[in-house]
């Protein structure tokens, strides 16, 4: 098996802010494996939140490049259990684990939700998220992307009356991430205000170790509230379960397909709401988020569509939300 590294800068379509950062563009990392012809193809972003750079998961894998090169590869977790013995970072982990599934899904001639047993019939549209911004910047971001579903970044001192002014421009759905930036009275005060205004769920409200206050907003919050920053990895999943009604998996915190689809099935057997959410990735990414979708109940999967120009073709998500899910198989990627 040979790997192939390369670094991306990903334009973005506008300024992207959120509670605690802006910016314009985001580095990626593509990582191909290739076996027998074929070459599957897996992404992680760097992300200054958790101290991730391209540069350090590039360090990491050519440390170890030998002994993935020498793996004999077989399944996609076969393969996990032997990168978890070279203690790679969850990011690193991700882009490689994505570039094996991809490949085991090319080796195999299928896509990955049908050999997971799943099928596209039936699948959660993704939001389109509208970054921290000036109120008419806001308004002026939604009017240009209609769109059945947004996500709503907030963390400002005027979070309810930004909504009051976006509802006014349109009767789509919205849901709210404040990115850890409120505390549990704001978000109990909030909830009412934002329910009456079509908000559907709440998004890590708090900051991520605040166990205490979202024992009081789980209590006393009307709207149902959705781990992120406090779910990563997957023994958070358990941990969430008496705090939050429903969680958040991201590919590249949790390591990639093969845990996010364990945690899928520890919260299942938990009853909580699973959603997969993306970290602004390019389609490489976003096509392996899209395997999942017959899984899930929610999905932010709309990081492509954030960016000025892609990198790769996988599938395709269509002006109502709806998906096409591309015929090659794996996760079905090709760079451009």
């Amino acid at each position: 098996m040979q790997i192939t590294l390369k670094k991306y800068i990903l334009p973005l379509a506008h300024t992207f802010t959120i509670s605690r950062e802006s910016r314009d563009e985001q580095d990626t990392l593509i990582v191909g494996l290739t076996l027998n012809g074929k070459t599957g193809y897996g992404e992680a972003t760097s992300n200054p939140y958790y101290k991730i750079t391209i540069e350090g998961m590039m360090a990491e894998i050519e440390a170890v490049r030998d002994q993935i090169e020498a793996y004999d590869f077989d399944t996609p977790e076969n393969f996990y259990e032997h990168l978890e013995s070279l203690n790679l970072h969850k990011f690193t982990l991700c882009a490689l684990d994505l570039a094996a599934n991809d490949l085991y899904g090319k080796l195999k001639d299928k896509p990955l939700y049908q050999i997971w047993d799943t099928t596209t019939d039936q699948y959660p549209i993704t939001n389109y998220t509208i970054g921290i911004d000036t109120i008419e910047k806001m308004v002026a971001k939604l009017q240009e992307k209609p769109w059945p579903l947004y996500k709503i970044k907030l963390g400002t001192n005027e979070d309810v009356d930004i909504i009051r002014e976006l509802r006014k421009h349109t009767d789509s759905v919205f849901r709210i991430d404040a990115n850890t930036a409120w505390t549990a009275e704001e978000t109990i005060k909030n909830a009412p205000l934002l329910k009456e205004l079509g908000v559907e769920f709440l998004e890590q409200p708090l900051k991520a170790d605040d166990w205490e206050g979202m024992a009081l907003v789980k209590k006393k919050s009307v709207l149902p509230v959705i781990a992120d920053e406090s779910c990563i990895v997957e023994t958070d999943v358990e941990a969430c379960g008496p705090y939050f009604h429903g969680i958040n998996i991201k590919l590249t915190k949790c390591g990639g397909l093969t845990p996010a689809r364990r945690m899928i099935k520890k919260g299942r057997e938990l009853g909580l709401q699973l959603m997969v959410g993306c970290m602004t990735e390019s389609t490489v990414g976003i096509s392996a988020i899209a395997q999942l979708l017959p899984q899930l109940d929610y999905v932010d999967m709309d990081g492509a569509m954030l960016l000025r120009e892609d990198i790769a073709t996988g599938v395709t998500i269509l002006n109502d939300g709806k998906v096409i899910f591309p015929e090659l198989p794996g996760s079905g990627i090709q760079l451009l």
